[in-house]
């Protein structure tokens, strides 16, 4: 075989860093955005937000023109006379305006922090524990006992593993003193007693029967709650025929019991939980005007930026010194940047707005309106690539009427009809949900039956279907779901 030398034309593609940066931003969320600004704002001293820069425009016009004022003021005040008819209530500030030495304004305003702190469970209960007269190795087991609690305020762990972790602190303080299980027991027993009632618990079990100790003796139906906590198997599987027999107690004293039961905390730690919630905030929104929907960007999000126009005037076009070229760079990162940016809200809005015309029956009516797609369709309309639309619907989210969805939450799969078409996999997760809600808590529907009533419908779904539709939305079987008092 003789080698040469020849060449060769043909085409390929290439990511170039231009492309890149936009298929990087499509992908990123609104947080994500925001700090991706920020720091090509830092990094590009020829990249600038519009509102920034005409803010400080007209803190300057406002300033000037209060320097106008005030030597006004001056000259009046300094003249050789004062006018007899000087009003008699005028005020101070009438002749006096503080202004500010600085342009803007001023640093900060002294206001009261109306900020609530909020405890955790743990150190809720390093508080109360502090109040104790403990010996050096009972609050060591009381501080072992609060680390080990989980977030609803139950034990963690068996009463073993506390005694050897207390042990193991105790010889490494050169302490002699030998801890059993039961030394942890009884302090155990006098945290569950403190605030909240329950905390420390092993079980829910435990948990209700400890807050129901605590309740006055005269409370009605105490002992037949408790006495149903004796049977808590049969309560937790909804056996109530089974606790009918093993009580001795008729519907009634029942009903009562389980209702006084209802009335407790099932998890004490709960009221100690994180209140600090995350907040997601959209990037499209959608309303609906003259009969018609109307999807728009959220204008909170929408960065304006453009190019420093005072380093721009710097750059010379025949200059090819390091100073120079170094401004030519900067100034087309920066509009490569605001290129990208702004490609990205464009198909932002191209992909949202292809997405309410394809379920605009569930803006119209709600989930059961749900109508199956995919990210092929809209790739085919908007002639973009499907990984493009699913960059551009990851994390991002639509608000409407009906509440704050995920862009991804429009897109599901399919299920056959009898006449032939096709129902989302939401729609019919909806209507399963209605039908039940619909049902008789006495007699409650099987999962068979309601696969039947969604044939009547037109919805050829099998049992197991329904089953795992049912199990998705977190609902109970049948057998669970049945109420007999």
């Amino acid at each position: 075989m003789k080698l040469s030398v020849g060449i060769k034309v043909a085409n390929s593609l290439s990511l170039t860093p231009q492309l890149q940066q936009a298929i990087r931003l499509l992908q990123l969320s609104s947080l994500e955005l925001e700090q991706e600004i920020q720091l090509q704002l830092d990094s590009n001293p020829l990249l600038e937000k519009i509102e920034e820069q005409e803010s400080n425009i007209e803190s300057l016009e406002h300033i000037e023109a209060q320097e106008r004022e005030d030597k006004d003021l001056t000259n009046e005040l300094n003249a050789d006379f004062l006018p007899d008819d000087l009003p008699v209530d005028t005020d101070w500030d009438d002749v006096y305006t503080h202004q500010p030495t600085s342009l803007g304004s001023m640093e900060y305003e002294e206001r009261e922090d109306n900020r609530q702190g909020y405890l955790t469970l743990q150190e809720h209960m390093q508080e109360q524990v502090n109040l104790l007269h403990f010996s050096l190795v009972d609050k060591l087991i009381a501080h072992c006992i609060i680390d080990s609690l989980d977030e609803k305020g139950f034990l963690d762990c068996v009463i073993s593993e506390i005694t050897t972790s207390v042990q193991h602190l105790l010889e490494s303080m050169d302490y002699d003193d030998e801890v059993e299980d039961d030394e942890v027991l009884a302090v155990l027993k006098l945290i569950q007693r403190l605030d909240p009632i329950g905390i420390g618990s092993r079980n829910l079990a435990e948990c209700l029967l400890l807050q129901l100790e605590s309740l006055p003796t005269n409370t009605l139906y105490k002992n037949e709650a408790i006495m149903l906590l004796n049977h808590y198997e049969f309560l937790i599987s909804n056996e109530l025929s089974k606790l009918v027999k093993q009580t001795g107690m008729n519907t009634d004293q029942l009903k009562s019991a389980i209702a006084l039961l209802k009335s407790l905390k099932a998890y004490p730690g709960a009221d100690f939980e994180n209140k600090n919630l995350d907040y997601q905030v959209p990037d499209v929104v959608v309303l609906k005007k003259d009969d018609r929907w109307l999807v728009q960007l959220n204008p909170d999000i929408l960065p304006k930026l453009r190019v420093n126009p005072f380093y721009a005037g710097m750059i010379r076009r025949a200059d090819q010194s390091d100073d120079n070229q170094y401004l030519r760079n900067q100034m087309l990162e920066a509009k490569n940047f605001i290129k990208s940016v702004d490609e990205r809200h464009k198909t932002l809005l191209k992909v949202a707005t292809c997405i309410v015309e394809h379920q605009r029956s569930f803006f119209e009516i709600g989930a059961e309106g749900m109508k199956p797609l995919v990210l092929r369709e809209i790739a085919e309309e908007v002639e973009l690539h499907e990984s493009t639309i699913s960059r551009v619907t990851t994390n991002k989210y639509m608000l409407t009427p009906r509440g704050l969805f995920e862009l991804k939450y429009f897109f599901s799969s399919h299920v056959g009809t009898t006449s032939g078409g096709e129902a989302s996999s939401i729609a019919i997760r909806a209507k399963i949900k209605k039908i039940i809600s619909e049902e008789n808590v006495r007699k409650p529907l099987s999962d068979n039956v309601i696969a039947n009533m969604l044939k009547e419908d037109g919805i050829d779904v099998a049992r197991r279907t329904v089953a795992k539709y049912r199990e998705s939305l977190h609902i109970p079987s049948s057998s669970e779901r049945k109420v007999l008092i």
